[in-house]
């Protein structure tokens, strides 16, 4: 069996945000750029461990993106994966991403697709859908847990009141949320080895972007609070009329 693990290059959750051009671009200057949180501690960790339990034979990784992404790729072949793709074009929107991750999957025959449950720069939570929307396969979305026996993948997801167990044939496309595995720290050992595992480079297939970015705008953030006593619940009465905001 081989796994596929798209992986997405997100800036450090402790980026500070700015935007460039009329806001209508992402600033990237001195911007520190990480694996994907949700793509590399529950969707590559989780695919690690069925290799490593005999079950897969190989776990590769598939990236859309440009040159400067490599070193983000190159952190999750240091965490176990036996090597990589990335394909070479700037990701306008998720179902370009989708869209040629799907084509190369469907010409290199894998058995199990993985993805986190979403990124942490646009939240979206749609390229696993869409990938398998475009393959015609099967989709799990917000998985907990995953195992495989044979031909066959149980899998669980929380719901309203309780949580759902799911039976699917492979191959399958699956998103990873939190309880599928816990994050690893890639050791000497693999990060010596990385440097020397397969990273292939493919041209973009589709070149059919659905959506475009208008502009960006900043979170206004929090702003001050105003207490309130049992004595000026007037007050509150009526700023909750006048100026609070249901969200």
């Amino acid at each position: 069996m081989k796994i596929l693990v798209a992986i997405s290059n997100v800036p450090d959750t402790t980026t500070k945000i700015q935007f460039t051009d009329g806001d209508t671009k992402f600033n990237a200057a001195g911007v520190t750029f990480v694996i994907n949180p949700y793509d590399e501690w529950y969707a590559l960790v989780r695919a690690l461990e069925i290799k490593e339990a005999n079950i897969a034979e190989k776990v590769t990784l598939i990236h859309v993106g440009l040159l400067e992404s490599e070193a983000t790729i190159r952190k999750g072949l240091a965490l176990g994966a036996d090597d990589a793709v990335r394909i070479d074009a700037e990701s306008p929107d998720a179902f370009f991403v989708a869209e040629n991750i799907a084509n190369y999957a469907k010409a290199n025959g894998y058995d199990l697709i993985l993805v986190g449950k979403e990124t942490i720069n646009y939240n979206g939570s749609s390229v696993g859908a869409m990938i398998a929307g475009v393959l015609d396969l099967p989709f799990v979305s917000l998985a907990t847990k995953l195992d495989i026996a044979g031909n066959k993948a149980t899998l669980e997801n929380e719901i309203d009141g309780g949580t759902q167990v799911v039976e699917c044939d492979l191959p399958l496309v699956v998103s990873c949320a939190k309880g599928m595995a816990e994050q690893r720290i890639p050791n000497m050992r693999g990060i010596m080895a990385a440097r020397t595992k397969p990273l292939t480079v493919v041209a973009a297939t589709s070149s059919n972007p659905l959506t475009s970015i208008k502009s960006y705008k900043l979170n206004p953030g929090r702003t001050t609070a105003k207490m309130f006593t049992e004595d000026n619940l007037d007050e509150l009465v009526g700023l909750l009329h006048t100026e609070a905001k249901v969200i």
